[in-house]
């Protein structure tokens, strides 16, 4: 099977790709710089020197609290050549979303940008910290000038963990999904496999970098493959439009990937611009349902069917339409190779009979060992040696699934997820709410969006509009709801359980 580190895995193709454009990192539309994969591997190499003078060693985490950058890229694989772990969080989480997971993830070390490194120094002044301005361009940074390259051989093996994931769960609290370097390369290997990714093709990276959709499945996959990496610093859609459409020069692009809600905002923007994406080979879409009607628009405007699929941080990518043959609007597609699927009944765990609907169970190389310090979740996680999702659906005669529903009431909203708990859990302590209840509703732009009713306390003259302010103080804007209503009570049932399907209604149109 060949290398089976992450990082080992980068350094292979590196000797190989030479003096191959890696990254082109572009701000504000311009190309600020460009790295070949030696130089990559070289600057790397040097990261892992600095990483290892501050003391980080194999199995350490180190936080990644910084916006996206060429150098964070080098940092993350700094981090896998010495064996650490590597702990992406969003940047814009504020200081009472950090406060849990700084001291969930028990990290060394955090890469912070000069905002990020104020929050971490509210929250605990001792947490070693190593700031880096993203405004800064990569070639003006010196933290790199005099640091060794030459670091000492370390045995990193297959089970091994490479990344901590957070992902939102039912209780309110983020899990750590351990993601072990066995579980990264096979889920890279995957994928380069099944949508053909080679040293040819040119893909233009959107994503954050703190998701798996966009460090995993879209990063790992491109650099694995030798391909040339177009990073815009941010999602403009003009920009991007421009930059896929563009058909001259060294910059072509070739792939793109991407969730609904980035590719409803491209054609928004695009207005009666008819523009040629015929050098295009390869359009995804990931992290969140796409309606039938987006599969049509997109085919229409872009030229070709986009690939749907789908994904978790527990497991890496799972299903995925076929390149190569047919696409069927609504489906998640078939499972991809070496991955078992179960579709069981959630309260007999017996399997139910085609075409009926129940549970994705799964298993595969790609299955999480589990969440960090949390064997209670872990064993929940797992039945008779499989990897329960919480996502119910079904599969037809052809073989292709789908989606029906989540077991579990996370929320998907341009492709983020949000603990309704962690939002309830906020509104909540505004002194004049009684309670809350936190729910998704459909949504054309969001696929879902956040809601929330309320029920305040009597004679008190609180509006929908503060408890939005004050979601956005203490969350990040995803996560707020988009509409509030004020209701006399939460339907519950006898156990005073909220009944979330009841709490929906408030907010039918």
């Amino acid at each position: 099977m060949g290398s089976i580190s992450l990082g080992d895995c980068f350094k292979s193709r590196a000797l190989q790709c030479g003096e191959k454009k890696a990254i082109s990192f572009i701000r504000e539309g311009r190309v600020e710089t460009e790295i070949s994969y030696r130089a990559l591997d070289r600057d790397a190499g040097r990261m892992a020197g600095v990483l290892l003078s501050q003391g980080i060693n194999q199995g350490d985490r180190v936080i990644f609290y910084i916006e996206k950058s060429l150098f964070s890229v080098v940092a993350h694989i700094a981090v896998q050549k010495i064996g650490a772990v590597g702990v992406p969080l969003n940047p814009g989480f504020k200081k009472q979303e950090m406060e849990y997971l700084l001291n969930d993830a028990g990290a060394q070390l955090v890469l912070a940008g000069p905002l990020q490194e104020t929050t971490v120094r509210e929250i605990d002044s001792r947490v070693k910290t190593m700031v880096i301005d993203p405004n800064t361009a990569y070639q003006d940074l010196d933290i790199l000038e005099s640091a060794s390259g030459d670091i000492p051989a370390r045995e990193i093996g297959p089970h091994d963990p490479g990344l901590i994931v957070y992902t939102s769960g039912t209780t309110g609290k983020p899990k750590g999904t351990v993601l072990t370097q066995e579980n990264l390369v096979h889920d890279a290997r995957n994928i380069i496999h099944i949508w053909e990714i080679t040293e040819r093709d040119v893909l233009c990276h959107v994503l954050p970098l703190f998701h798996v959709h966009g460090l995993c499945f879209a990063l790992h996959t491109a650099l694995m493959a030798g391909s040339h990496v177009l990073m815009p610093d941010q999602f403009a859609p003009d920009r991007v439009i421009d930059m896929l459409a563009n058909s001259k020069g060294e910059n072509v692009c070739s792939e793109f990937m991407a969730v609904p809600a980035m590719y409803a905002k491209m054609m928004d923007a695009m207005g009666d611009r008819n523009l040629d994406f015929g050098h295009m080979r390869l359009w995804t879409s990931g992290s969140a349902p796409l309606l039938p009607k987006d599969f049509e628009r997109i085919t229409r405007i872009f030229g070709k069917e986009p690939v749907e699929r789908e994904g978790m941080s527990e497991t890496g990518m799972n299903f995925s339409n076929p390149l190569h043959g047919k696409k069927i609007p609504g489906s998640i597609g078939l499972p991809l190779p070496a991955l078992d699927v179960r579709v069981v009944d959630p309260e007999t765990f017996i399997d139910v009979e085609p075409g009926g609907t129940g549970e994705f169970w799964l298993k595969g190389p790609g299955v999480t060992p589990g969440y960090w310090q949390k064997p209670e979740e872990t064993d929940k996680a797992f039945a008779q040696g499989w990897f329960r999702t919480g996502d119910s659906g079904r599969v037809d005669g052809e073989g292709y699934y789908y989606l029906t529903d989540r077991i579990k009431h996370i929320i998907i909203t341009g492709g983020e997820n949000v603990s309704p708990k962690e939002v309830e859990g906020v509104i909540n302590q505004l002194e004049w709410v009684v309670e809350s209840s936190v729910v998704g509703i459909p949504d054309e732009k969001w696929g879902e969006k956040v809601v929330a009713a309320v029920v305040p306390k009597p004679e008190i003259s609180g509006t929908p509009g503060e408890i939005q302010n004050y979601c956005k103080e203490h969350l990040h804007n995803w996560k707020c709801p988009k509409e509030v209503a004020f209701v006399e009570a939460l339907p519950k049932n006898t156990m005073g359980k909220v009944l979330k399907d009841e709490v929906e209604k408030f907010f039918a149109p």
